[in-house]
């Protein structure tokens, strides 16, 4: 960690360097240093996060046919998970791809905590309404920030969910969001004002992982379909045909407008 630390620090005040040749004044210099180390490592986990996206999506798709699985086996928790590794198989999925960027983040979060508590010249640089980038957000506006964000970047990532899991995972976003923004009560407003600004990123490359990917679009437009279709609990098939039918039209829809 302390070899990650090192490099974090070297890193934010090279940066740091060439963001002062822009801004002179030193707040406003550290505030846009944050943001920036933000958006490049953001950049450096792009083509895992792509691959986060695919593997939600793909897990959306064979939900319904999980759920079956859980319910045939249900006495049987082994043979449940046999063949619950069998789908994964089947459809190319690997269940721990998603929790992977999370994982790599965790250990640059910390490694930031270190570099923003040893960073020298940190203390009284003011940044927008943030008197004091090296002390918690007196007015709680980075808190309030904190859980917005980060409940809406687990929600959009989500977005396809439906019945229990629905429910579960809205329940669970909402416990790791405040639990967030409790924290984010006590650690310094240059740290919190990173995990906002990848919040944001997240969002962003979620969305457009989303909008530009036609494989992922389309599954997202039948799964809504399916959800728009299909009453809470039912079990009822849907016509593949008619579900591309219904969501070509809605994309031929909006072209025409």
């Amino acid at each position: 960690m302390n070899f990650l630390t090192n490099i974090l620090t070297e890193f934010f005040q090279f940066v740091e360097h060439g963001v002062q040749l822009i801004f002179s004044n030193p707040g406003t210099a550290y505030g846009i240093t944050i943001i920036v180390i933000t958006i490049i490592i953001r950049i450096l986990l792009l083509p895992l996060s792509f691959k986060q996206v695919r593997s939600q999506i793909k897990m959306q798709e064979v939900q319904p046919k999980l759920t079956k699985l859980q319910e045939k086996y249900k006495n049987d928790p082994a043979k449940s998970q046999e063949e619950m590794m069998k789908l994964y198989k089947e459809y190319d999925i690997n269940p721990m791809s998603g929790c992977l960027p999370m994982l790599i983040q965790m250990p640059i979060f910390i490694a930031l905590y270190s570099v923003f508590y040893n960073l020298q010249g940190l203390e009284g640089a003011s940044f927008l309404w943030i008197s004091d980038l090296s002390q918690p957000d007196k007015y709680f506006i980075l808190p309030v920030l904190s859980f917005i964000t980060q409940y809406a970047s687990m929600k959009i990532a989500s977005t396809g969910q439906s019945g229990p899991q629905a429910k579960q995972m809205g329940t669970m976003n909402l416990f790791m969001s405040g639990m967030i923004a409790f924290m984010s009560l006590r650690f310094k407003s240059a740290l919190v004002l990173y995990w906002v600004a990848n919040n944001l990123m997240s969002m962003a490359q979620t969305y457009l992982t989303k909008a530009f990917d036609p494989k992922l679009k389309n599954k997202s437009a039948e799964q809504k379909v399916i959800d728009t279709k299909m009453p809470l609990g039912s079990t009822r098939k849907v016509n593949p045909k008619q579900v591309n039918d219904t969501a070509n039209n809605k994309d031929n829809k909006k072209n025409n407008k």
